[in-house]
């Protein structure tokens, strides 16, 4: 996600790439807050985020739009819990992970995650 819109934040590609490197799966295969919302959430940052520690405003704003992601992506998907998003698929365990690639689920379930996040940023946010 951040990679997507990196070029908001003059950020190269390595540096998009490292800083979200440890999104993905919900946080390192952890199946929490999945990555495409996290990844959004930076998006954010880096449009409406404070640029100093004082901007209680700027904070204000992006809370309010973080808010804002959480419940589109929410009302779409029905949860920004990844181990939800992925009906029980244990992406912790070899056979989860094994369930995950045999089943296509990348596909079938994280793709529409990332293409809703994209949608709500570049619609809404």
């Amino acid at each position: 996600m951040l990679y997507a819109f990196r070029e908001e934040g003059d950020l190269s590609e390595e540096t998009a790439l490292k800083i979200a490197c440890g999104l993905g799966a919900g946080m390192a295969r952890k199946e929490e807050v999945c990555g495409a919302v996290t990844g959004g959430i930076l998006v954010l940052g880096m449009r409406h985020g404070r640029g100093n520690k004082d901007d209680r405003s700027a904070q204000e704003r992006t809370y309010a739009k973080t808010r804002e992601l959480i419940d589109q992506f929410s009302e779409k998907h029905g949860t920004i819990i990844c181990r939800k998003l992925l009906n029980g698929c244990e992406l912790t365990t070899e056979e989860g992970q094994n369930y995950f690639k045999e089943h296509d689920l990348l596909n079938k379930l994280c793709v529409p995650c990332v293409q809703s996040i994209v949608m709500i940023l570049e619609d809404n946010l």
